[in-house]
């Protein structure tokens, strides 16, 4: 659909450039410049840098003399003001006026609504408008009432009823958000690729590894290791273990290993037919009535008098 941001009597250089950038990143790329401070703004240095590389869509600005020449093939007019009026367009948010005009739809972008759009409202829109006009007033006045009162709607911004002062660019960044996510938004770029998963050969292989290393430690009784390794290869799997991660887990294993030899500990070999993740090893009686420790550790016997 589309879609035009209209500037109208902005005095900050800096604002056009921000203004610009804000619409780029939603991609958006008509703006309009009706009667800045500066002829040359899309040309000053401070346009330039606030726009941080948006510099297509101030090339391909245009700056008017009327609201009339911005206005010029636009349907749907959206005024941004937050100052109150008895009288002009109705006020509402930009989500509600959004979903409202683009079909009713109660979902933004898998974004629930505040409060249902009310079908009184979605029935004022026939049909989608061929092109929307966002008009934006000066940094320090706001739009004028007469350009409020040829809009469709005043779109606020819902912010702290304490202060709700909006820097332009701001404004601007929000509405072209919310609009962008009302025509259906950008899917998210992942900043990372996806993980590539070890697989069962090489979480077996690290299990075992792990298995020598608790009972070099003293932590795994060999000769009844009951539950432990099947816990642990339950947690593992759960916790979605990347070939580098293996390679990490088998590096502390190694590391325990080899302390438990340089302080002397006995070494005991952990029985793979009995003790291996996968060796089906039945637990014992008092361990399903929750008498043994989950290492494998024989209970203690109960002291005599």
């Amino acid at each position: 659909m589309k879609t035009r941001f209209i500037l109208i009597n902005t005095s900050h250089a800096g604002n056009v450039g921000a203004a610009a950038r804000a619409m780029k990143v939603m991609g958006f790329g008509d703006l309009v410049l009706v009667t800045p401070r500066w002829d040359n703004v899309l040309r000053r240095e401070e346009t330039i840098q606030r726009s941080s590389g948006a510099l297509d869509v101030l090339k391909n600005a245009r700056i008017v003399a009327t609201l009339d020449e911005a206005l010029d093939g636009m349907t749907h007019l959206c005024a941004t003001a937050m100052t109150p009026r008895d009288f002009g367009p109705p006020t509402r948010s930009p989500r509600e006026h959004f979903a409202a005009l683009l079909g009713g739809t109660k979902m933004l972008s898998n974004q629930e609504l505040a409060a249902p759009v009310d079908a009184g409202l979605a029935a004022d829109f026939a049909s989608k408008p061929e092109g929307v006009a966002f008009l934006f007033g000066s940094e320090r006045f706001g739009m004028q009432n007469e350009d409020v009162y040829r809009c469709h709607v005043a779109l606020s911004i819902p912010t702290d009823p304490k202060f709700g002062s909006l820097n332009l660019a701001a404004a601007v960044q929000l509405i072209a958000y919310d609009w962008r996510e009302a025509l259906g938004g950008f899917g998210v770029q992942a900043a990372t690729p996806e993980p590539r998963l070890a697989d069962a050969a090489a979480v077996a292989g690290m299990l075992g590894h792990w298995e020598q290393a608790l009972a070099d430690i003293g932590f795994l009784d060999p000769a009844s290791p009951k539950k432990l390794m099947p816990r642990l290869n339950q947690l593992f799997n759960r916790a979605q273990l990347s070939p580098e991660e293996i390679h990490i887990l088998r590096g502390v294993a190694k590391a325990m290993s080899q302390k438990a030899h340089e302080a002397g500990v006995p070494q005991r070999r952990a029985a793979p037919s009995e003790a291996s993740p996968l060796g089906g090893q039945r637990s014992t009686r008092s361990e399903e009535r929750g008498g043994a420790a989950i290492t494998g550790a024989p209970a203690e016997s109960p002291a005599k008098p």
